[in-house]
């Protein structure tokens, strides 16, 4: 299921962050890297490569924190990430999918530390964070780590399907069947996270996985990108524009005529080779959980107010403060709902 293909998996990708047009500075990041050649940019020999014995990193992060703790914690997380997986994957003897994914979701969680023990050791950036989607390539298989809400789509046939799940408020009440997505996506609360990057000491990293077919391709954004664009735009930009580059250009432009609200970052991979097989009817695209045997127990998430919201407060004791306190007002605001639709 997880084996090496005998045979080439080609990756062509570009990148493109951009401020957006209300924002006074840009807290998204991103990193494009092939880890056989240990060489992340955006350079001719990585954004047209073969996925090598060590595979490929493609990161997502949208900070948060005010000032310049977003764009700090942002930068500290696609770092951190991609030196660990330098470090330890690449020195890791058993060259395996599981161990791969292993050290994909280690990477995550060592990232989560260092920018935890960081702010704790400057209080002017107290209680920064960052979101992050982060995709390991290795073979004909791609592995995604989820904090937050940026999110990873895969287009096949022109169809988006997205292979994140949200760590979100509006998601969990979606999942509940207490909103449906259009509702969701009007809410006030839309941009109150579950997790992040940083506020914790320990954060819960989703592991999920997806076998990739030729012509495939990989889709990562922050929420400036898809809370203006939907899906089924991003699926027909992406597949009807070849050039790459133009695609990420047409996308954020898309993003910025709506308003745009938030700094937007797009990654885009497509996928192609000998060591693929072509797409068949009916085969499973979405959240797949990854199994992994050798995880460590993570805590539970716990509310994070994005965007123009005041910073997380800077004692750990009030951060359980105004946690429990998002919590009890969202549980108040959907029994109103509940109670005013059922009228």
């Amino acid at each position: 299921m997880f084996g090496r293909s005998p045979k080439p998996v080609k990756i062509q990708v570009f990148a493109k962050t951009d401020l957006g047009k209300t924002r006074d500075h840009n807290e998204d990041r991103f990193l494009v890297a092939d880890l056989t050649r240990g060489e992340a940019s955006l350079q001719p020999a990585v954004r047209e490569h073969e996925v090598g014995e060590r595979g490929s990193l493609f990161i997502v992060a949208d900070g948060m924190g005010g000032a310049a703790a977003g764009e700090l914690a942002s930068e500290m997380a696609t770092e951190t990430i991609y030196e660990q997986m330098t470090r330890m994957w690449g020195n890791e003897k058993d060259v395996t999918p599981q161990r791969f994914a292993y050290r994909l979701k280690e990477a995550v969680e060592v990232a989560n530390s260092h920018i935890h023990s960081y702010a704790k050791a400057h209080p002017e950036v107290r209680g920064m964070g960052t979101t992050t989607t982060a995709v390991g390539i290795l073979n004909d298989h791609v592995y995604l780590t989820q904090v937050g809400d940026s999110r990873a789509y895969l287009v096949r046939d022109g169809q988006a399907v997205q292979l994140t799940r949200d760590q979100s408020l509006m998601q969990r009440l979606v999942e509940a069947g207490e909103l449906t997505e259009e509702e969701a996506a009007r809410s006030e609360r839309r941009n109150i996270i579950l997790q992040a990057l940083g506020p914790d000491p320990k954060v819960k990293v989703d592991l999920t996985y997806q076998e990739v077919r030729k012509g495939d391709i990989l889709v990562l954004c922050s929420d400036g990108l898809s809370g203006q664009v939907k899906k089924d735009e991003i699926a027909e930009i992406v597949t009807r524009e070849r050039d790459l580059q133009a695609a990420c250009d047409r996308l954020i432009a898309l993003a910025n005529e709506r308003g745009g609200p938030d700094n937007v970052t797009v990654v885009i991979a497509r996928f192609d080779g000998d060591g693929l097989r072509s797409a068949a009817a009916g085969e499973e695209v979405g959240h797949q959980v990854y199994p992994l045997i050798d995880t460590e127990t993570s805590t539970e998430p716990v509310p994070v107010y994005r965007g123009s919201r005041p910073p997380v407060p800077a004692r750990e004791n009030r951060w359980r403060v105004v946690a429990a306190a998002v919590l009890a007002a969202a549980a108040v605001a959907v029994a109103l709902y509940l109670a005013t639709r059922s009228q």
